[in-house]
């Protein structure tokens, strides 16, 4: 059977995509008119095409000056739990971390509570600097139960957390949290490699089992210009 050609502006959204992988944010592409006698398409091809990418992110236009590379963004759905290596694989990027603390500590009260420990119990404490294809994304920091001292021992730095705790038993299944936002400390900037002042967006959030046992604690600290969360109501 033959294959049906390719639509005419998906040729032209596939040209832009491949165009500004050798670019960088704020570079200036083809106009509308330019991308026309490219393809000898419509305008209300290109705008087919590019109406996505804007929308995306990808790409934005200045009325009367061009169309540029965006800053790149991760978009994330929301209402779903995932991992971070989860929602990073999900967009064909390769995930990497630096890990900063890999500790066993006496808890906070606040972190006693949340996974309903005896007083002075000692927690895991991971912090983690997440990146997605080399570039920084996030500041994990996450707390755990003694229970997952075990956790100490894996390669944090190549793994995924919730794999980690799924394989032993320990299957993340529903979280609650608070999602603010806030702007970089002088610590977030040099990490996310951010102006300090920043916005960022600070996930809190408490996960548990299948049975309701709290097994992980976490904050992360998202920089601002490279996520979207997506939020669908019903």
């Amino acid at each position: 059977m033959a294959r049906r050609p390719m639509p005419r502006h998906e040729a032209v959204e596939r040209h832009i995509r491949s165009r500004i992988a050798g670019l960088n944010p704020g570079d200036q592409i083809e106009s509308d008119a330019e991308l026309c006698d490219l393809f000898q398409v419509s305008r209300m091809t290109v705008r087919q095409a590019t109406q996505r990418l804007v929308g995306e992110g990808v790409i934005y236009r200045i009325s009367g000056v061009g169309t540029f590379v965006g800053e790149p963004q991760v978009h994330r759905q929301m209402g779903q739990l995932r991992s971070f290596t989860e929602e990073m694989a999900l967009r064909g990027m390769t995930v990497s971390s630096t890990v900063l603390t890999s500790e066993l500590r006496v808890g906070s009260q606040e972190e006693i509570t949340a996974l309903r420990l005896a007083p002075q119990s000692n927690v895991v404490h991971v912090r983690r600097l997440r990146l997605a294809d080399d570039q920084p994304m996030a500041i994990e920091n996450v707390v755990l139960p003694p229970s997952c001292a075990w956790l100490l021992g894996e390669d944090l730095a190549r793994g995924s957390l919730h794999q980690a705790l799924t394989d032993k038993g320990f299957t993340p299944t529903r979280a609650t949290g608070t999602q603010i936002a806030a702007i970089a400390t002088e610590d977030d900037a040099a990490l996310l490699d951010l102006p300090i002042g920043a916005p960022i967006f600070v996930e809190r959030r408490l996960i548990t089992t299948a049975d309701g046992t709290p097994v992980e604690l976490t904050e992360s600290r998202y920089a601002g210009s490279r996520f979207v969360f997506h939020i669908e109501l019903a």
